[in-house]
C-alpha cells in the first residue's frame, strides 16, 4: 500500500492519495479544486486514479471530487448517509456510487470500509483502510473533520454558517455518540485527519499531520468528557465565528461545483481599462500589501493583501455571481496563477482580468487616494475633539470581551450590509486587534464612498496595552 498526504497550508486542508502498488490503482480522498496536484502525484508514483471520494460536504473549500473523477475517468463515491436534506444533488447525474454505513470498495488489495459518523455534518463518513496484502484488520482511518489531532470537528456550522436553525445541539449530541462508538476501535488505528492548525472547522486543531486513536483517547479533550450534556456545552463553547463564505461552499458542494476544465490564467489588461471597469461597478481587488495601498491606491479598489488570510477575506467580501478583477503586487504570471488557484479553491472563479501593479504607478498622484494612519494620541484627539466615530471591525465575540468606550462594532464581513449604520458626516477611525482587518475595512469604506476614513494600525492591542479605558458587553 502507498499513502501520500497532500496539504494546502492556506486552507489548512489535507487530501490523501492512497495506492495499491500491485494493481497500480489509486484513491484520492477529499481533493480540492486544484486537480492537477493529484494527477501529477499519481503519475509520479506510477499510479492510476480509479477512485475518488470525500468524507463529507465541505464548508471551507470547493470540492474537486467531481472534476477529478471526470478528468481521471475514475469512479466517484459520495455519502448517502445524511438523510434527504443532506444528499448530494448532483450524485445521480455524475454516476456516483452511494456510500452508507457498512458499505465499501476495494483499491487493488486495499479495502475501504465506511463508518457513518454524524456530528460535524449529518452525512459525515470515516473511511477505514485495510491493507489485505499483509493484514486482516484496519490500519488507519481517513476521519475528515470528525477526529483531528487534539480536537474534533465543530458541530455548529450548519446553524451558524448555513443558518439551519436548531441544529447545533442535536449535531453536538450526534458527535458525542459517534465518538463513543469510535472508542471500540483499537488504539493502534492511525488517524489521518482532513485539517490541520489554522482551519476554522475546529477550535484548536493540531499541526501534527497524523495521530493514533489511542493517543487521542488519552490526550484529546473530547474523549475525556464522558457526560453527554457536559460534552455539548464544551464543544459549543468558544467556537470562532465561521467565515461568511462557508454557507456558499456548502451550497456549491451539495449542488455540484462548476466544472472548470482546469484553472486558467485570466487575461492581463492595459492600465487604461481600469477606469472603465470601475465605472461599470465591477469589484476590483488590489492585492498589494496594506501599507503600499494606504500610501496610494486607485479610488474604488478594495485592498485584500496577498497573504495567508487572502482567501478568507476574498470569500467574505467578493460576490459569487459577478465578474471581478485583480490588481497584482507585481509578482508576474506566477503570482496571477497562484491567486487564480486560491480563489477558484473557494468558488471565486469569475476573474475577468488582472492589472499589473504598474497600473497604480501610471496613475497621477493627484488621482490616487491615501488612508492616513493615526497614532494612539491622534486617535484620542480625534474622538475627544473631532467627534470621530471609532469603528471596531473585530468579531462580535472579540468586542464583547473588551472594547474602547463608545466604539461601534461591525465585523469586516458585515460592513457591506451595514453601511447605513455608519455616520457619514463624521471622521471614521477604523481599528481591529492589530491592524490587518482594519486596513481591509478602511479600503472597503472608501470604495463605498466614505471620504474621511483613517486607520489606527495599533488597534485594540495597543489601546489596551497603554491602559486606555475599556468596556465589556453589558457594562
Amino acid at each position: 500500500m502507498f499513502l501520500k498526504r497532500l496539504y494546502d497550508p492556506k486552507l489548512a486542508q489535507a487530501s490523501y492519495l492512497l495506492g495499491c502498488t500491485r494493481s497500480g490503482e489509486a484513491l484520492v480522498v477529499d481533493p480540492n479544486r486544484n486537480i492537477d496536484l493529484y494527477l501529477q502525484a499519481a503519475e509520479s508514483e506510477g499510479l492510476r486514479i480509479g477512485h475518488v471520494t470525500e468524507t463529507h460536504i465541505h464548508a471551507d473549500f470547493v470540492s474537486g471530487s467531481r472534476e477529478l473523477a471526470q478528468q481521471a475517468g475514475a469512479r466517484l463515491y459520495l455519502s448517502d448517509a445524511g438523510g434527504s436534506d443532506w444528499r448530494y444533488g448532483y450524485a445521480a447525474g455524475a454516476g456516483a456510487t452511494p456510500l452508507r454505513e457498512g458499505s465499501g470498495f476495494s483499491v487493488g488489495t486495499v479495502e475501504i470500509r465506511i463508518v457513518h459518523v454524524p456530528g460535524h455534518t449529518p452525512e459525515h463518513l470515516t473511511l477505514l483502510v485495510t491493507d489485505t496484502a499483509s493484514a486482516a484488520e484496519p490500519m488507519g482511518a481517513f476521519t475528515g473533520d470528525f477526529i483531528s489531532v487534539g480536537d474534533v470537528g465543530r458541530p455548529d456550522l450548519l446553524e451558524r454558517a448555513v443558518k439551519v436553525r436548531g441544529t447545533m445541539e442535536r449535531s453536538a449530541r450526534q458527535l458525542f455518540q459517534s465518538l463513543q462508538r469510535f472508542r471500540a476501535f483499537p488504539d493502534y488505528l492511525q488517524i489521518w485527519p482532513g485539517h490541520g492548525a489554522g482551519s476554522a472547522c475546529g477550535k484548536s486543531l493540531g499541526a501534527v499531520p497524523q495521530t493514533t486513536l489511542g493517543y487521542e483517547k488519552r490526550f484529546n479533550w473530547a474523549f475525556s468528557v464522558t457526560d453527554e450534556d457536559e460534552f455539548v456545552r464544551a464543544v459549543l463553547a468558544g467556537q470562532p465565528d465561521p467565515p461568511r463564505y462557508f454557507a456558499e461552499m456548502k451550497r456549491i458542494n451539495q449542488s455540484g461545483p462548476r466544472l472548470l476544465d482546469g484553472i486558467r490564467r485570466p487575461p492581463r489588461l492595459p492600465p487604461a481599462r481600469l477606469a472603465a471597469v470601475l465605472a461599470q461597478g465591477a469589484p476590483v481587488v488590489d492585492t498589494r500589501p496594506a501599507p503600499e495601498f494606504a500610501l496610494g491606491a486607485v479610488p474604488g479598489t478594495i485592498n485584500i493583501p496577498k497573504n495567508r488570510a487572502f482567501t478568507t477575506w476574498a470569500g467574505s467580501l467578493l460576490p459569487y455571481d459577478q465578474d471581478f478583477y485583480l490588481v497584482t503586487d507585481g509578482g508576474g504570471a506566477e503570482t496571477v496563477d497562484e491567486l487564480a488557484r486560491d480563489l477558484a479553491g473557494i468558488g471565486l472563479d469569475r476573474i475577468a482580468g488582472y492589472f499589473e501593479a504598474e497600473t497604480v504607478e501610471a496613475t497621477s498622484r493627484a488621482h490616487l487616494q491615501t488612508i492616513p494612519a493615526l497614532t494612539l494620541s491622534q486617535v484620542r484627539a480625534g474622538i475627544k475633539v473631532g467627534g470621530a466615530t471609532l469603528l471596531d471591525v473585530r468579531s462580535e465575540a472579540e468586542w464583547k470581551t473588551g472594547h474602547a468606550p463608545r466604539s461601534l462594532n461591525i465585523p469586516v464581513g458585515d460592513l457591506d450590509g451595514r453601511l447605513n449604520d455608519i455616520p457619514r458626516e463624521r471622521s471614521i477611525i477604523v481599528h481591529c486587534q492589530s491592524g490587518a482587518r482594519a486596513a481591509i475595512a478602511a479600503s472597503l469604506l472608501m470604495a463605498r464612498g466614505f471620504s474621511d476614513v483613517q486607520l489606527f494600525p495599533g488597534g485594540f492591542a495597543e489601546w489596551r496595552a497603554a491602559g486606555e479605558p475599556q468596556e465589556k458587553a453589558g457594562n
